[in-house]
């Protein structure tokens, strides 16, 4: 299994989503990955830099090399966005690590990662 460094900024928690075993999963053995929950004001402020997008995003993914990768988690959005998403928060939340692993991966959104997302989505969120 991948190792998988967690830091939470928030008072959020990431409880109940299997985010190790997704990580196995969806990763190569050897990555490294970490998961980063953060606030409105970090998530913004990191899409501003980095994506030149002046929102607040649910989840933001790094590939920092072949091996390596990052993903930033906003639970706050994230609860925002589940209803428009017509899912529980839970399987959202669990949809997003998806997502954001899926690029860290190298997918794009089209799809082929809709598709994974859709298989990892029905094992992993039951």
């Amino acid at each position: 299994m991948p190792p998988v460094a967690l830091t939470n900024t928030t008072q959020s928690s990431l409880r109940g989503v299997p985010y190790r075993k997704l990580a196995a999963a969806i990763l190569p053995k050897r990555y490294e990955l970490s998961i980063v929950i953060v606030g409105d004001k970090a998530s913004r402020t990191l899409n501003r830099r980095y994506r030149k997008k002046d929102t607040i995003p649910n989840i933001l993914s790094f590939p920092l090399s072949k091996t390596e990768g990052e993903l930033f988690l906003n639970m706050a959005q994230a609860r925002r966005d589940a209803p428009s998403f017509k899912m529980p928060e839970r399987k959202f939340l669990v949809y997003l690590v998806i997502h954001g692993l899926l690029h860290l991966k190298g997918l794009s959104h089209g799809r082929t990662m809709n598709q994974a997302e859709t298989h990892f989505l029905k094992r992993f969120a039951a």
